[in-house]
């Protein structure tokens, strides 16, 4: 059995990226298109091979938990980098890795062409060094580093096209919005480093008991609540929870690749990885459990709404994402740390799969990404359409598919949790499964099936989401066509742990010993862990049993109407459509809440920028302080020049004025007294 891991290769994991993506970035125009996806690529493959070996030592009882090097030390406060590689981490880092690697080399068909290809490598390798730097942190500095990182690269890299006016808006959505969860995010921080003195996570959680017992200052809050829900509003912006999701559908408008590395499978999960390494905080606080499971119900359930009105195939994916991290959350305030970690799992590979995918299918259809544009796919693009059913199917969590283990075991893990929030998520969490089964297969049919819809085109593009095109589809007409082995291979490779992940990690993740030292949960308080420990049978069992429970009815039911409603009988859907109107029309404009943000909040922060700017700056500050200050000046040396004239007889005339004055001064006492 292992005790221990080797420094050089923790160090290699990060720092192989990390060297690819300054080669490519520093060196692109020298090492060229070739020379910057072969050093990025190598990069990746090494830091999966080495988070490979990791995992397979912490499975032999290896641990590691060590400062790498001190940056400084402000009074009792340490400042440093380190590692911290238990279950949690070896885990998040196979899987970051593996995605970013199967990222890179769909990469290199999809992006065939394009001016910034060496800039793309560069930016996707930067991401998962930062990523991995998050993942494997033993301290809230390094965290919130990798934390900080992961959000400017994907700010980058949603503008990636940056002459593409939208691609910019979505970017500055992005980071504005990110912003504002960080706010959160660094006082919950600070709040634990203030009282707890110190950085470490080992440290803080050993101080946790303490924490626990402290109010906050002028409140009757637990310090505890404050700090963990300050932490949750970071998770809030990363991981695209109600309301600061907004930025997450936008962001499509960077390429379909950073669409699967970033806004599927790693950079939103950051938020959904935190909560679950802050457990033993956490655990100590009701209230904040009970906000991250209603916050989360929300955004499982509305989200998905959102899904089903969508046309744009990428944006159907990314609702998908945003409800699919509801329900990771949902299992965050359920306790059930080690099943929002699973789904999380099992979502990056399965969701990977579907947004490559559906750049395949962009590839095919010449950049046209509107659903309603194609129809009958299969015949021309068959590995596409095999791999994006197996995805579609781990989705909407099929028995023995990937997602069923992960989503039915937070359906169940809500059922059996005693917050006030619970009746709520357990009706979102189930409601949401016939609402994902229907707009996947919605999208599925409408792709696929169907009416070949794409010889006269039926609708213009809603946006422009497409780029250039780079050379797909020379010489195919409008005829579709599959995308290039580079793009089908990472399609198949991702679509293996699609369907067999879950039902081989199951048992030992959430039912043995693999997190047994990475996540903290109180059984006596929250037991829907230890109730679904007792009750388990076994994956085999699991899937049997499902074919009777109302999920498994309500997935069967949302696949089967879809195929109704858009193969058999599209008149339907589109008579439902205008007897809902109003419904339609606020689902369409994304409840308002983008509205509200640029009318009410930006509107309002303009307006009070633009009154400390002529109020303050202006008026006070230029009028009256600086510009004030100057007239009076001015206005003082205008008097001060009359008496400063040059001419020695006025001199002399006022040193005898003063003259007499100052001796009045001084003798009227005396000639008062003569007088008296």
């Amino acid at each position: 059995m292992a005790s221990s891991i080797s420094t050089a290769l923790l160090l290699t994991i990060p720092l192989a990226p990390l060297a690819g993506s300054l080669i490519a970035g520093l060196a692109g125009k020298q090492v060229g298109t070739r020379g910057a996806h072969t050093v990025t690529i190598l990069g990746v493959l090494i830091a999966f091979i080495g988070s490979c070996l990791v995992l397979q030592q912490v499975l032999d009882g290896a641990r590691f938990n060590a400062t790498i090097y001190q940056w400084a030390v402000v009074d009792k406060l340490v400042m440093e980098v380190g590692f911290l590689i238990d279950g949690l981490s070896a885990m998040m880092m196979v899987v970051v890795t593996f995605v970013s690697l199967m990222v890179h080399i769909y990469t290199v068909g999809y992006m065939k062409g394009d001016p910034g290809y060496q800039r793309f490598f560069c930016y996707i390798s930067l991401f998962t060094f930062s990523m991995l730097m998050l993942v494997m942190a033993n301290n809230f500095l390094q965290l919130f580093f990798g934390w900080e990182a992961v959000g400017l690269v994907s700010y980058l890299l949603i503008g990636f096209w940056f002459k593409k006016p939208t691609a910019i808006f979505a970017n500055m959505k992005a980071f504005l919005v990110n912003r504002v969860g960080d706010f959160g995010f660094i006082l919950g921080i600070g709040l634990i480093a203030a009282y707890a003195g110190t950085l470490n996570y080992g440290e803080a959680f050993a101080k946790s008991a303490e924490l626990a017992k402290l109010q906050f200052p002028g409140s009757d809050w637990q310090l505890i609540t404050v700090a963990c829900i300050c932490l949750f509003v970071g998770a809030m912006g990363k991981s695209a929870q109600f309301p600061l999701h907004v930025w997450l559908p936008d962001s499509m408008e960077g390429p379909t690749p950073i669409s699967a590395l970033i806004h599927a499978a790693t950079m939103v999960t950051a938020g959904i990885f935190m909560v679950a390494r802050m457990s033993p905080l956490f655990e100590l606080s009701d209230t904040a459990l009970n906000f991250v499971l209603v916050i989360g119900s929300i955004t499982a359930l509305f989200m998905g709404f959102l899904g089903i009105i969508q046309n744009d195939i990428k944006r159907v994916v990314a609702y998908s994402t945003l409800s699919q991290l509801g329900y990771m959350t949902v299992a965050l305030g359920a306790s059930a740390y080690s099943v929002a970690v699973f789904h999380l799992m099992t979502h990056a590979f399965f969701k990977a799969l579907l947004f490559l995918g559906a750049g395949s299918v962009i590839i095919g259809m010449h950049h046209d990404q509107d659903i309603r544009n194609m129809g009958g796919l299969w015949k021309y693009m068959k590995v596409t359409w095999i791999t994006s059913l197996l995805g579609s199917l781990a989705l909407i969590g099929t028995p023995l598919f990937a997602g069923f283990y992960s989503k039915e075991t937070i359906i169940e893990a809500v059922h059996a949790t005693n917050l006030p929030g619970t009746g709520f998520a357990v009706f979102a969490v189930t409601a949401g499964v016939f609402v994902t089964a229907f707009y996947s297969f919605r999208m599925y049919f409408l792709v696929f099936h169907g009416k070949e819809r794409f010889h006269h085109k039926p609708f213009p593009p809603e946006d422009n989401h497409a780029h250039d095109d780079h050379g797909h589809g020379e010489g195919h007409a409008h005829t579709p066509h599959e995308s290039p082995w580079v793009v089908t291979l990472p399609l198949v490779l991702l679509a293996v742990p699609s369907v067999l992940v879950g039902y081989f990690t199951v048992t030992p993740l959430l039912y043995g010993d693999f997190f047994k030292d990475a996540i903290y949960v109180n059984t006596a308080a929250h037991p829907a862990m230890k109730e679904l420990a007792d009750a388990w049978r076994g994956p085999g069992a699991m899937a049997v049993h499902a074919l009777t429970t109302l999920p498994f009815i309500l997935a069967l039911a949302g696949v089967v109407v879809a195929w109704w409603f858009y193969l058999k009988q599209p008149a339907i859907p589109a008579a439902i459509g205008r007897a809902l109107r109003p419904v339609v029309r606020v689902l369409e404009n994304k409840y308002y809440l983008d509205w509200f943000n640029e009318n009410v909040l930006a509107r309002g922060a303009r307006m009070f920028g633009t009154s400390l700017w002529k109020g303050g700056d202006q008026a006070l500050i230029d009028g009256v302080l600086v510009n004030g200050s100057a007239k009076a000046v001015g206005k003082l040396a205008l008097v001060m020049r009359r008496l400063q004239s040059g001419h020695l007889f006025q001199y002399a005339l006022v040193m005898a004025l003063g003259l007499f004055g100052l001796l009045t001064w001084q003798l009227w006492p005396f000639f008062s007294g003569l007088l008296r």
